[in-house]
């Protein structure tokens, strides 16, 4: 089995953890292959045992069975950058503390490798957002799974962006920006600035402006399968767009349209994970405090 992986530095007892994973695989005679920028935190003297290839930033991983996020949200997010359209199933697991995508503990990872490699796992397919502009950004990685922003730059000012749906106005948001979410970004962003929990087989977005002048101006749920445009005005000249965790200074000259990408991401689940039980574990719904 071909398996990619990608991670986060790692410090101290990490590495050991790290290691158990790799030795897990080559147990399993996997053929592992490692993002270079992951592969430059890992000890030579402690990964030499192991057979290593290293792939880059838009390398072709399409012959992948699966890919592996060792991390948080943040590095699995990270990590999709890699598969990109090749809907490469990918398993997160977690060595950070929150994780609504990675999912699987350290504890669970021995489980986690051996459902994989028995192939007897689900897929949870998450719809990832597009971004068209008549300017080239983000080096051509024009895609997202959470949200893409749009958010005031390097003045205490607001911007006023005007939303279009499918050419129709929507809103002139006077505020410190706008968040479009799909339903795995609706935890959050957009969540910490008011937005609700969306299912992540809900065919919808959700656009939530961030700190609104007007309190009027709430959060909306719309369809996917609209496309979403921007008129962007403000006393500074330059705004801050961001896909997931990776910005760009754009002016009020570029011309941005977002809507429902061609490909999903596939989530790997194991036997007995479900969506609702991640959000009762991460939000800790249903504790009584006082208990």
């Amino acid at each position: 089995m071909r398996i990619g992986i990608h991670g986060k530095e790692v410090k101290g007892q990490q590495i050991k953890f790290v290691e158990s994973v790799f030795s897990l695989l080559a147990e399993k005679k996997a053929d592992i292959r490692v993002s270079k920028k992951f592969l430059k935190y890992l000890k030579p003297a402690k990964f030499a045992r192991f057979k290593i290839t290293p792939f880059d930033l838009g390398s072709n991983l399409k012959n992948l069975d699966a890919f592996i996020s060792l991390g948080g949200d943040g590095t699995l997010l990270d990590s999709i950058t890699y598969i990109g359209k090749n809907e490469i199933p990918i398993m997160g697991i977690n060595t950070g503390r929150m994780g609504f995508l990675a999912t699987i503990g350290r504890d669970e990872t021995e489980r986690a490798i051996q459902h994989l490699f028995n192939g007897t796992y689900q897929t949870d397919s998450r719809t990832v957002i597009s971004l068209e502009s008549d300017k080239k950004l983000f080096d051509g990685l024009n895609f997202s799974l959470n949200d893409f922003t749009i958010i005031k730059k390097d003045t205490s000012s607001m911007i006023n962006v005007h939303v279009f749906v499918d050419n129709e106005l929507l809103n002139s948001y006077w505020s410190d920006g706008i968040i479009v979410s799909t339903p795995t970004g609706s935890t959050g962003y957009s969540l910490s600035c008011g937005g609700p929990l969306l299912y992540p087989r809900s065919e919808s977005f959700v656009i939530t402006p961030v700190s609104p002048h007007n309190l009027t101006a709430r959060p909306i749920v719309i369809s996917n399968e609209s496309e979403i445009t921007f008129h962007i005005e403000g006393r500074s000249k330059k705004f801050l767009i961001s896909l997931d965790s990776r910005v760009e200074s754009i002016d009020g000259s570029v011309n941005l349209k977002v809507k429902k990408a061609k490909f999903k991401v596939h989530l790997i689940q194991l036997p007995g994970q479900h969506y609702f039980k991640t959000l009762r574990q991460k939000l800790n719904w249903g504790l009584d405090i006082r208990n």
